[in-house]
C-alpha cells in the first residue's frame, strides 16, 4: 500500500523523513540540521555517500542542503536579503568558488506558467558578464579576478522540440563553463513547504520532474561538467492533500482497510494533478530575486 500510494517529493529532506517516522536508520547517509533563531532559517544537509542510500533514499549519491524559511512567503525586502546571503554561503562551498570559474546558469521551465517560471525568472535578475570579459577583458567588470557567469533559458521541449539536454550540451560544448548552475521548480510532500524551501544538491536535476514530466537528466555524467541544481517547490501532488487531510481517520483503520479506502478514494487522476497556492505569481517573482541576489553575491566574490 505505501509503494501504492506514495506521494513524491523532489526533495532529499521529505526523503528521510519518512523513515524518521519509522525510527529507521539509513545506511550510507549522513544528516546534519542547523536552526538558525535570529534569521528563522531551518537547514538541512543530507549527504549520500553510498549506493545502499541512494537505493533506499532514490536519489543520486551526492549533498543535499535544504533552507527551510517559512517567511519567505511574506514580501519582505530585508529577510529576502538575509535568505540570499544564507543562500551565497552555502552555493560557495557546493560550487567550489574559491578560485576564478566560468559558470552557465541555466533557468529551467515554462515562462508561460507561473508555477514553472521560476528558472527563467532567476535568470532575468542576474548579473552577466562573460560578454563584457571577453570583449574588454576582466579588469572592465571589477577589480581582480572575476567569476565569468553566462546564461541561458532553454524553454521546453514543446516550445523548441528539442531536449533541454541536447540545446545545453551544445551551449556547454561551444563556450566550455567549468560548472553549470540549473534552476528548477520542484514538487513538494508537504503544503508547508511549497514556495518557503529551497534546495541545492550537487547531484543534477532532471527538468520537469516536478510534474512527472521527466526529461534527460543534467548531470556531470551527460553534460561533462559539474551541475548544481537549486529548486524550490512550486507545487504539490493533489493526492497528497487528500491524504493529508485524511490522515487522522486513515490512523485508526486496519492495513487492509486504509489500501481498500485509498484505492477508492485516491483516482488515478488525482495522481496527474498538481495544486499551487493563488498568490503564486507574487511568490515566484519575489522567490525569484532572492535566488538571483544569491547568485548574485556569491558569484561577484572570488
Amino acid at each position: 500500500m505505501i509503494s501504492k500510494y506514495r506521494v513524491r517529493t523532489d526533495l532529499a529532506v521529505e526523503s528521510k523523513e519518512k523513515f524518521e517516522k519509522d525510527n529507521v536508520e539509513i545506511e550510507g547517509v549522513v544528516i546534519r540540521e542547523r536552526y538558525d533563531s535570529e534569521k528563522e532559517i531551518k537547514t538541512t544537509t543530507v549527504i549520500i555517500e553510498t549506493d545502499r542510500g541512494a537505493k533506499i533514499m532514490e536519489k543520486p549519491k551526492g549533498v543535499y542542503i535544504t533552507m527551510e524559511a517559512p517567511n519567505l512567503t511574506v514580501p519582505d525586502e530585508d529577510y529576502h536579503r538575509e535568505v540570499s546571503k544564507e543562500l551565497a554561503h552555502h552555493l560557495r562551498k557546493v560550487m567550489g568558488l574559491k578560485k576564478e570559474k566560468s559558470v552557465l546558469i541555466a533557468g529551467l521551465g515554462n515562462r508561460d506558467i507561473t508555477p514553472d517560471a521560476l528558472g527563467p525568472e532567476v535568470v532575468r535578475n542576474l548579473d552577466i558578464n562573460r560578454h563584457i570579459v571577453k570583449e574588454y577583458g576582466a579588469a572592465a567588470v571589477g577589480e581582480g579576478s572575476v567569476h565569468i557567469v553566462s546564461s541561458i533559458i532553454p524553454g521546453v521541449m514543446a516550445q523548441t522540440g528539442m531536449e533541454t539536454l541536447e540545446i545545453l550540451q551544445g551551449v556547454v560544448r561551444e563556450t566550455k563553463p567549468d560548472i553549470v548552475v540549473a534552476i528548477d521548480a520542484l514538487a513538494a510532500r508537504s503544503t508547508k513547504r511549497l514556495n518557503c524551501t529551497i534546495q541545492i544538491t550537487d547531484t543534477g536535476i532532471n527538468p520537469g520532474s516536478g510534474v512527472l514530466n521527466h526529461r534527460n537528466g543534467l548531470n556531470q555524467e551527460t553534460l561533462g561538467v559539474p551541475v548544481v541544481a537549486i529548486g524550490v517547490p512550486t507545487v504539490v501532488d493533489a493526492a497528497t492533500i487528500v491524504h493529508d487531510a485524511m490522515e487522522h481517520l486513515l490512523e485508526t483503520l486496519e492495513e487492509a482497510e486504509m489500501e481498500e479506502f485509498l484505492s477508492e478514494l485516491i483516482t488515478p487522476q488525482l495522481h496527474s494533478m498538481f495544486v499551487t497556492p493563488k498568490d503564486v505569481d507574487e511568490t515566484v517573482k519575489n522567490l525569484s530575486y532572492t535566488i538571483s541576489e544569491g547568485l548574485n553575491i556569491a558569484l561577484n566574490e572570488v
